[in-house]
């Protein structure tokens, strides 16, 4: 199995703490030695770091780790290879292009029965189950939304169906985002936090780490953080169940469907 980290937040953020705590369970905490990437958005951009290499020895991660990249919207994965050699064209996250938008995704699970599953006009680069399923996911969105709604919670909700169907064929965790939204969907082991004032400390499990986010950050700051597992060992972390979805924007749930949590309007 891999694992998946995310970050949807009001203003732009740095996830260097939380991405401190990943990159050790590429091969020092955990087994995900098959490689590992992250995308941060700007604005309609994103930047891409990729390595095939452990995270936890990764040159490239290093600097990611001491980089703050500020971004209101952050995918990343570290992997264990399962479906397709250990490569740099198999290493999560993956991006492709809707509506004039770059979507990202990553995938944590196995899948079987995959290749019947038709892609339409988006053909996967490398040998993973992962990138036929989000070429697979891509296409039937453009499928049944050729130009934008706009109405998102309805491009959610449709998507979420489709990843039901995903879910019959295995393990589907998984991550999504356009810059502005960050999905998740789960099949059984994502959970996440939400951090606001007042703030406080948090210590990362996997690395001797402490933060202080109430010297981070101000008053007005929201972050949702997602993870595979908990990140860190002082902090409650919601644990999703199967079949939930969660949609993020600005680090609020918008979209979901499970009844416990307060959706807020889209600004």
């Amino acid at each position: 199995m891999c694992e998946l980290l995310g970050m949807s937040a009001n203003v732009p953020t740095d996830i260097c703490f939380s991405f401190s705590g990943l990159i050790q369970r590429g091969g020092k905490t955990g087994p995900h030695r098959d490689g590992w990437g992250i995308v941060f958005y700007e604005g309609k951009g994103f930047r891409t770091f990729k390595d095939p290499n452990p995270s936890c020895d990764s040159k490239i991660a290093q600097l990611v780790q001491s980089y703050p990249i500020k971004s209101c919207a952050v995918v990343s994965h570290i992997r264990q290879a399962n479906r397709g050699e250990v490569s740099l064209e198999n290493t999560h996250p993956f991006t492709r292009e809707i509506w004039g938008r770059y979507w990202t995704y990553a995938h944590n699970g196995q899948l079987t029965g995959y290749d019947v599953l038709d892609t339409g006009h988006f053909k996967p680069v490398g040998e993973t189950d992962s990138e036929k399923a989000f070429c697979w996911l891509l296409s039937e969105i453009e499928k049944h939304y050729p130009e934008k709604p706009d109405d998102m919670a309805e491009v959610f909700a449709f998507i979420a169906t489709r990843c039901d169907r995903l879910r019959e064929l295995g393990v589907f965790n998984m991550l999504f985002s356009d810059g502005d939204y960050v999905m998740t969907y789960c099949t059984n082991n994502l959970h996440w936090i939400t951090r606001r004032a007042p703030f406080g400390k948090a210590s990362l499990i996997d690395d001797d780490m402490t933060v202080d986010f109430q010297q981070e950050t101000t008053p007005n700051d929201v972050v949702t953080v997602i993870a595979t597992q908990p990140l860190t060992n002082n902090e409650n972390w919601h644990k999703m169940s199967e079949g939930e979805y969660c949609v993020f924007h600005l680090g609020e749930v918008v979209a979901t469907n499970q009844d416990e949590y307060q959706v807020k309007e889209d600004a």
